[in-house]
Formats: C-alpha cells, sequence, structure tokens
C-alpha cells in the first residue's frame, strides 16, 4: 500500500505540475492560456468518469461510507473486487490530477480494503482469515488504518481515524494489529519519499516551524474556542450543502434523467466551471487559484506573519506574492479562498469519480484559520500582554487549529487534531486544536449528521442508523412487533424432495432447522451450502451405475469438495508398479492418455489392454451428450441445485474406461465427522470443510481441478511435441445407463429422509425473545455485529428480525419524531429531503391498541437471512 500511494502520489504530482508548466508556456497568449487551463482539467474529469462507469461504477465516490456499511456486515456485490480497485487507481489518479478541490483519503481508504481483500484470497495462508466473516472484518478495520496512514505519513491518527468513521463498537484486540500494518505502511511511505525525493530525512508530509518555546497565551484558548465554533457551523453547513445539490438533481426528474443518459454533461459543466473560475489572469488570482492543495497547505502552514509584508528569502517571497496580489489584500484573498474551496468542494464531490473530501475542507479549515491569525497579529501587533510577559501571535498556529477543526466537524471525527500533529510535525498546538475540534464536533452534531453518514442516506447504504431517543418508543416496540413470521425454515424429519422446493423456491444463506412442523422447535441453523451438499452427495451416490463395477486403484478423480487442492491430495495416474496408497473415494471418471495412433491406454498401461481407435465422429456426435464436467445423473435437478464444478459449457468429453466401486462402499468420509459448529473458524488443510462460501469455489476448483489434471497428463506423455487432448469416444453402454433412470426411482430417492450426519449445523444460532425490546435489539446487532436473530417463544421459532426490518424500525421511530418536533413549523422540505418515500407501519398490540410509525422503503440490494 505504501509503495501504491508513492507512486499515486507521484502521478498527481507530476499531473498538476504538467498544467502549470503548461500554462507557463502559453504566456504568449491568454486566450491559449485559457483554453489549455480549461481543456486539461476537463479532459482529465471526462476520463475519470467514462473510465470509472466503464470499468466498475461501485469505484464512484469516496469508498469510507461503503466501507463503513460493509464492516457493519452488509454485503455489497463488487465493492472488494479486481475490476473496481483498478476502476479506483486509474480514476483517483485522472481526477486529482485535474486540480479540482478533491481528495484522497477515503478512496485510498477503499483501495486499502480491496487491495487486503484480493491478498486474503490469493495467500493460503489468509484463508482462514476469509472463512470466518469476523476475521475478515478484523482484516478490513485493519486495511482501513493503513489507507489513511499511507495517505498523511500518520499511522497513529490513521487508526484512531479508521476506528472513529467505519466501527459503532470496536474490539480492542485490533488495536495491534491495526497499530502494526499502520506504522508500517506509514514508515515504508516516508522511507520512499527519502530514497526516491531527495528528502534530508524522514519527516513529517507537511513540515512547519512554529514556535515551541511558548506557543500560544492563555487568553488565546478562548479565539480557539471561538474557531472550534465557527467550523462546527462551516462544517454543518458544508454537508448541507452537499445534500442540497444532490438533491437537487434528483427532484427534477426530467434532468436527472437527462443527464443519466448523457453522463458526461454534469461532469464537463462542474469542471469548466470550476477550472474558470480558478484561472490565475482571471479571478483565481484573488485567492491563489494557481495553488494546488498540497502547495496551499504548506504556505498556510507557514511560519511567518503575511500582514508585516517582509520576507526573509526567495520563498516567503513567493508565498506573499501569492495571497497578497496587487489589487487586493490578505485578508480579501483568504476570505475568498474559504469561499470558493469552501462550494467548490461540495460541488466536486457529487460528481461520478472517485474523489474524498478530506482535503479541500482541511484546506478551507486553514485558510479560516489563517485569517483569523492574521487578523489577530493586526489587532495585537506586539502580541499579547500576560504580566510582564508580552507573546507574539504565531498565525500558521491558528491554521493548524482550524484546518483540524474543520476537518473533524465534517468527518465527526477527534482523530483530525491526531493527525494535524503527524502530519506537521508540531505538537505545540494539541491543546488549543483539541479543543477547537471537540466543540466543532458537539456543534455540528446537533446540526448535521456526518459526511459519511450523509451519504449512507443519499446512497440508501443498509447501514443501521442510532438511535436518537431512548426514552419513548424505543422500549414499547418489541421484536415481535418487526419480525418476520413466514419464514422458510427445515424440519429434521423432511425428505429430501422437501429439501429441493425449499431451496429452488428460495434464496437464503442459512436456514433454520426445527424438528417437526407442529412443534417448531428450534434445534440449529444450516447454511444454504450444506443443504446444497447433503442433495448432491444423496443423488449422486445412489445411481445404478455403481452396481456391478469393480474398484480400481489407479483413478483420475474430480474433488469431492469445493475445498483448495493440496499437492498431497492432487490426482495423479498410478502406474502399474506403485506403491499402495490409501483408500480414496471413488471416482465416476478416469482420463487416460492418447499416443501417436490415437489408441488409449488404461490405468495399468498393459499392452494387451489396448482401446480401439477413435470412432467416426458422425458416431460420436450421436451418442456423445454429456461432458466429462457434467454427470448426466443430474439433468433432472433445478439449475441451482447442480454442483457448480461441473460446467456444461466444456468440450470434453467421458472416455471408456471407468473404475467405480459398488454402492456400499461408495462414501464419503465426511459423513463420519460429528456435528460442528458453522461458526468455527474451519480447518483450511480439510478437503470436506474448507469454505463453503458459495457454489461458485466449486466451480473455480473444477477449473482448477482439470487444469492441473491437463498439465499431468502433458508431463507425463510419453508422447513429445502431441498436445495434451481428452478423446472423444462413443458412450459406454454402462454409462448409457444414467439416461434412462426411471422417473419412479428418483422420486422414490427424493421421498428418503434426510440424512443429517455429517451435516454442520449450527446448533446455538443467535435468538430473541418476543419481548426484546427495539433498544436491546439495537444494541445487540451494533455490538455483536449480526445480520440477523431468529426470534423464538420457549424455544418455539415464531419468526426472524434482520437489519433491514431493524433498520426500517428504527428510521420510523427518528422520522415519526422529527415529524413531531416539526408539527409546528410545517417545514415540508425538510420532510421531503429527509424521507423521500414515506410508509406507514401499524403495529397492534394485544390488547387492541393501535400505534403508528412512520417508515422510509429503502432500495436496497437483496438482504440474505
Amino acid at each position: 500500500m505504501a509503495l501504491m500511494s508513492f507512486t499515486m502520489d507521484y502521478v498527481i504530482e507530476k499531473c498538476q505540475e504538467a498544467k502549470i508548466w503548461l500554462f507557463e508556456e502559453l504566456s504568449f497568449s491568454l486566450a491559449l492560456q485559457f483554453v489549455a487551463w480549461v481543456t486539461y482539467s476537463l479532459m482529465f474529469i471526462l476520463f475519470a468518469t467514462g473510465f470509472t462507469h466503464l470499468v466498475s461504477p461501485q469505484a464512484i465516490g469516496s469508498g469510507i461510507p461503503e466501507m463503513k456499511t460493509i464492516l457493519r456486515g452488509v454485503v455489497l456485490k463488487e465493492y472488494l473486487t479486481f475490476r473496481t480497485l483498478v476502476a479506483k487507481i486509474v480514476g483517483l489518479c485522472s481526477s486529482l490530477g485535474s486540480t479540482l478541490p478533491l481528495g484522497k483519503e477515503g478512496p485510498f481508504v477503499h483501495i486499502a480494503s480491496i487491495v487486503a481483500t484480493l491478498l486474503g484470497k490469493l495467500v493460503g495462508s489468509f484463508r482462514g482469515i476469509y472463512e470466518n466473516e469476523s476475521r475478515r472484518s478484523e482484516m478490513l478495520a485493519a486495511a482501513c488504518a493503513v489507507g489513511v496512514a499511507c495517505t498523511f505519513a500518520a499511522p497513529i491518527g490513521g487508526v484512531l481515524f479508521s476506528i472513529e468513521v467505519t466501527a459503532t463498537f470496536f474490539a480492542v484486540r485490533n488495536y495491534w494489529r491495526g497499530f502494526f500494518s499502520a506504522v508500517c505502511g506509514a514508515l515504508i511511505f516516508r522511507l520512499l519519499a527519502f530514497w526516491f525525493k531527495d528528502e534530508e530525512t524522514i519527516t513529517a508530509l507537511f513540515k512547519t516551524t512554529l514556535r515551541t518555546e511558548v506557543p500560544f497565551d492563555a487568553l488565546e484558548l478562548i479565539i480557539f474556542a471561538g474557531i472550534g465554533v465557527a467550523c462546527g457551523l462551516g462544517g454543518s453547513l458544508f454537508i448541507l450543502l452537499h445534500r442540497k445539490i444532490i438533491l437537487f438533481t434528483r427532484r427534477h426528474k426530467r434532468m436527472s434523467a437527462f443527464l443519466q443518459k448523457n453522463r458526461f454533461i454534469y461532469p464537463g459543466i462542474i469542471a469548466i466551471l470550476i477550472s474558470t473560475l480558478t484561472f490565475p489572469p482571471g479571478l483565481g488570482q484573488y485567492f491563489a487559484g494557481q495553488l494546488t492543495a498540497r502547495r496551499a497547505i504548506n504556505e498556510l502552514f507557514s511560519n511567518i506573519t503575511w500582514t508585516t509584508g517582509q520576507a526573509d528569502d526567495l520563498e516567503e517571497e513567493a508565498i506573499l506574492r501569492h495571497w497578497n496580489p496587487p489589487a487586493t489584500n490578505i485578508y480579501v484573498t483568504l476570505l475568498l479562498y474559504v469561499i470558493m474551496t469552501f462550494w467548490m468542494g461540495a460541488l466536486s464531490n457529487t460528481l461520478p469519480i472517485p474523489a474524498g473530501v478530506f482535503v479541500p475542507v482541511f484546506c478551507c479549515g486553514a485558510a479560516f484559520g489563517r485569517l483569523v491569525g492574521e487578523s489577530m497579529s493586526t489587532w495585537f501587533p506586539e502580541g499579547i500582554r500576560s504580566g510582564d510577559v508580552v507573546r507574539k501571535i504565531v498565525p500558521g498556529g491558528y491554521a493548524v487549529v482550524g484546518a483540524a477543526a474543520l476537518s473533524g466537524s465534517v468527518t465527526r471525527t477527534i482523530s483530525t487534531s491526531v493527525i494535524v500533529f503527524e502530519l506537521t510535525g508540531q505538537i505545540s498546538h494539541v491543546l488549543p486544536a483539541v479543543v477547537a475540534v471537540l466543540i466543532a464536533n458537539a456543534v455540528a452534531h446537533f446540526l448535521q449528521p456526518s459526511f459519511y453518514d450523509s451519504i449512507i442516506r443519499l446512497k440508501r447504504l443498509p447501514y443501521l442508523p442510532d438511535l436518537i431517543n431512548t426514552k419513548q418508543d424505543a422500549w414499547t416496540v418489541f421484536v415481535e412487533d418487526i419480525m418476520i413470521k413466514d419464514i422458510s425454515y427445515i424440519t429434521f424429519v423432511s425428505t429430501y424432495y422437501d429439501l429441493q422446493e425449499l431451496l429452488t423456491n428460495s434464496s437464503f444463506k442459512s436456514y433454520p432447522l426445527v424438528d417437526t412442523p407442529e412443534s417448531m422447535i428450534l434445534l440449529g441453523s444450516i447454511q444454504r451450502f450444506e443443504l446444497e451438499r447433503l442433495l448432491w452427495l444423496h443423488l449422486s451416490s445412489n445411481q445404478t451405475l455403481l452396481n456391478d463395477r469393480k474398484p480400481s486403484s489407479h483413478t483420475l478423480s474430480p474433488p469431492p469438495s469445493p475445498g483448495r487442492f493440496r499437492k498431497t491430495s492432487s490426482p495423479s495416474i498410478v502406474r502399474k508398479n506403485s506403491s499402495p496408497k490409501l483408500p480414496q473415494p471413488i471416482p465416476r471418471f478416469v482420463v487416460t492418455k492418447v499416443d501417436e495412433t490415437g489408441t488409449e491406454f488404461d490405468g495399468n498401461l498393459d499392452e494387451q489392454d489396448t482401446i480401439p481407435a477413435e470412432p467416426e465422429r458422425k458416431e460420436m456426435k450421436q451418442k456423445l451428450h454429456h461432458s466429462l464436467v457434467s454427470p448426466p445423473h443430474f439433468k433432472r435437478l433445478p439449475p441451482g441445485l447442480r454442483p457448480s464444478s461441473f460446467k456444461r459449457k466444456r468440450n470434453v468429453s467421458f472416455l471408456k474406461s471407468l473404475n467405480l466401486k459398488d454402492d456400499t462402499d461408495y462414501h464419503y468420509d465426511t459423513l463420519q465427522l460429528p456435528l460442528r459448529s458453522i461458526l468455527k473458524k474451519t480447518n483450511s488443510e480439510s478437503p470436506f470443510l474448507s469454505r463453503r462460501a458459495s457454489t461458485g469455489d466449486l466451480r473455480m476448483d473444477g477449473d482448477l481441478f482439470y487444469r492441473d489434471l491437463a498439465a499431468k497428463q502433458r508431463k507425463e506423455s510419453i508422447v513429445e511435441d502431441v498436445p495434451f487432448v481428452f478423446k472423444k469416444t462413443s458412450m459406454p453402454e454402462s454409462l448409457s445407463k444414467l439416461f434412462k433412470v426411471d422417473k419412479d426411482k428418483e422420486r422414490s430417492l427424493l421421498n428418503e429422509q434426510i440424512n443429517w450426519e455429517g451435516c454442520q449445523i449450527d446448533p446455538a444460532p443467535f435468538q430473541l425473545v418476543e419481548k426484546t425490546s427495539l433498544h436491546k435489539v439495537h444494541s445487540l446487532f451494533s455490538l455483536l455485529g449480526l445480520s440477523h436473530a431468529f426470534v423464538t417463544n420457549i424455544g418455539k421459532l415464531v419468526g426472524v428480525v434482520g437489519l433491514k426490518e431493524l433498520r426500517n424500525s428504527i428510521q420510523g421511530q427518528i422520522d415519526a419524531q422529527a415529524k413531531y418536533k416539526a408539527s409546528g413549523r410545517h417545514d415540508a422540505d425538510s420532510s421531503e429531503e429527509d424521507n423521500d418515500d414515506p410508509a406507514q407501519l401499524e403495529v397492534v398490540r394485544e390488547n387492541g391498541h393501535r400505534e403508528t410509525f412512520t417508515l422510509v422503503k429503502r432500495e436496497i440490494a437483496e438482504e440474505t437471512v
């Protein structure tokens, strides 16, 4: 991640320098300068928009709201894939290279999470982590810390920031993981700058030289507190402005439909508008429009007083030239910079490109603090007198405090004060910064949600909101009022036909197991993959083909489970004189080798056991209907129940040689294993207890098996320079019986009672009683990271409640309270803003009393129980 961050910073910096260089090279023509200045930003923004939309639209935006939702336990499709990683990296470099007021921190947190996910899937030693959802969340939490640390070289602030913006409850055991990874990332990030950027030593990213002996006077704490109040109001206004812009485009349906069909118009208009305003010879000269964010922050944190107009070297003279143009003064420049960066940052973050919000508000807060500091130095030119001691004003310290306060109020975090200390390398203003950040957060908390929570609401992500008031409805609404009573379940006495119908008509990830339909006593829960495996094994192990066949010790068998292949268990050809091996599960098919003459040999490689050459292609087409990876005895199964490791889209056919055991010996070792909780960490080396996340793993492992099979055969082939092929032959007579299985036979197999032996059952799924209050349910779901819970009454299953139901009920309570408070004001705009499609939930008590709550329908991806 450090290398990736350093490379991206280098590319972004070169793109921004190229824009300045092009502007300076065209100094002979003002018109060409304007065209180049605007066109450069326009091309980068349009490229970022198109590339992100084509490769992965999930890469749009910050990424922190989505990570906050994922860490809560909700699965968002395509948000942690390689395509999203590519779109995020390329789109972020392009968007930041345009010099628009955009940030890197949020998108890079998303990038770090994707890299952690992909590395965990590639490295075999991390497979155990991704088999357990809890361990996976811990890994993603550490990745978020690395993302912040590699952006600002701030390991401590990165860990704290990742905790504040992504977690409601944080496990202390993950603390050292986040710190370790963040310190490593920040260290490598700065070492790369030391090695390749000619840095003198490992220093802070924005090194400052503020006075450390007496940095501020005690009376100045009042001014710092005032900065906190102003930044709290400004942060709330920034969030409100951003949300108003998005809702404005949504409410006008014609404009929204037009912009969706013409995706480049809106980004193009915004890019042209901002580039025109920041044109240096135009309006940009009055608010330092030619400066990039990095350079602006360095100058705002400088340890000189601009109002004096005295510069000791050329660098300070350049700073004064940027912020004190001839036509105006420092105060007007700083005020215009604050205003313009404020609204342009909010507007730029509405673009459909990868972008963050931290850097724009950080620059805006630093400029506001600098404005206050320069004003204080003007009002007190000799300094603040405290007794006989006179202490000079340090405007750079005010800039540091303002940057921490405004960024903290927007992101609703306290750790921004720590990030500022690590960014600047100054600890002298720690107390003023913390005071200002705390006050700013307190003020913003009463006015607006955080920027990331606002995006969650705008995108309608399935995130569980917080309870506002715990004294009223949170204790009077119970889980029985919001649970789903019509649920899908499997009984202990069910048949395979019932199991088939259940899996065909529903798509949940897990199902409750009860003893009988009459008693409905909850025995546990079973994952969907386990049920599919039960049905698969039952139908595949009861075929008439398996009779009257003799066992063979030299076979090639496809994998019996979706586990990862090991070298010790990989398929291989056993020659006639090989040493005996332990008994293995009986294979269904055997692949033989082909020599130069087109003849086949059996597994013993005996010269007398040769098989005739390949039959005519016409006859083969008539008899061959299935491939090696598509067993015919699955042809009557519904599409969702066919093993994914057996693809039909293969041009590989059966061979004649089959070595199959008798039915009595055809079994799997997993059927002898005890019942085991699915919540425990599984052994990655076990071929049957390996990952069972989805049937897609079967498909991947099946591909790997046959790829290794082809490589093995090609390696051991006695014929050189002859490509390995699976030879097509006519279908064996014994194998053709599979196509004539009587429907009654299949029906009789499905009518058998399910054999639960060897099935992984969670004997203690999370349960709630009917009278559990909404407040307790919210606390349990938030603390334990639950996605669903079964509702029982004296052990009897009566319903299930998931995140969707809990979220709707809590949102209904929040909206009802907001509507009650605003009933006297009749604020229609705020009502439409907070609740786009209201609905009513009527709760009927047992005593006949009715209560009504306002709910918000959330159009979200289907959540599985």
